[in-house]
C-alpha cells in the first residue's frame, strides 16, 4: 500500500484561487468603466435611430393624407387610424410604438417648434436639456451636436 505521499491530489490550493480571483478584480475594473461609458452612447444612438424611423413613417403617412399627426393623435397614428384621415394605408410601422431607450415614451409635438414635427427624447435624466447622458435626442439635428 502506498501512504499519502505518493499520491497527488488535484486541484487548486487556497493562494492559487485568491490570485486569479485577484487577476479577474483587476480585469473587470479596467474594462469595466470603459464598457459601462460605451452604452450611454449606445442608448443615444438607438434613440436617434429610433427617431429617424419615426420620420421616415410620419413622411409616409403624410405622403397618404397630406399631413402629419397632430400633437393629440400622437405617434399612435402611426399604427392606428385616426378619426379623419380617411386615405390613411397603415400602419406605417410594422410594431408598437416603443419606449425610448430609457423606458418613457417620445415626446411628439405637430406642429413643432423647429418644423413641422418635433420628435424628443429627453435621455437619461428625462427632463427638457442637459449633457452628456442627459442629453435630448431630437429629430432636427444630430447627437452631440
Amino acid at each position: 500500500m502506498k501512504g499519502r505521499e505518493g499520491r497527488r491530489t488535484q486541484g487548486f490550493t487556497l493562494i492559487e484561487l485568491l490570485i486569479v480571483i485577484i487577476i479577474i478584480g483587476l480585469l473587470a475594473g479596467l474594462v469595466g468603466p470603459r464598457l459601462f461609458g460605451k452604452v450611454s452612447v449606445a442608448k443615444q444612438k438607438a434613440a436617434k435611430a429610433q427617431i429617424e424611423l419615426f420620420g421616415t413613417a410620419l413622411d409616409a403617412l403624410r405622403l397618404d393624407v397630406g399631413r402629419y399627426p397632430t400633437t393629440e393623435e400622437g405617434l399612435k397614428a402611426l399604427r392606428e387610424k385616426p378619426s379623419g384621415m380617411d386615405s390613411w394605408k397603415g400602419p406605417y410601422l410594422p410594431k408598437e410604438i416603443p419606449f425610448d431607450p430609457w423606458g418613457r415614451a417620445y415626446v411628439y409635438k405637430s406642429p413643432g417648434e423647429q418644423g413641422e414635427y418635433d420628435l424628443i427624447s429627453h435621455g437619461l435624466d428625462g427632463v427638457a436639456g442637459g449633457e452628456g447622458e442627459n442629453e435630448d435626442i431630437v429629430s432636427w439635428k444630430d447627437i452631440g451636436k
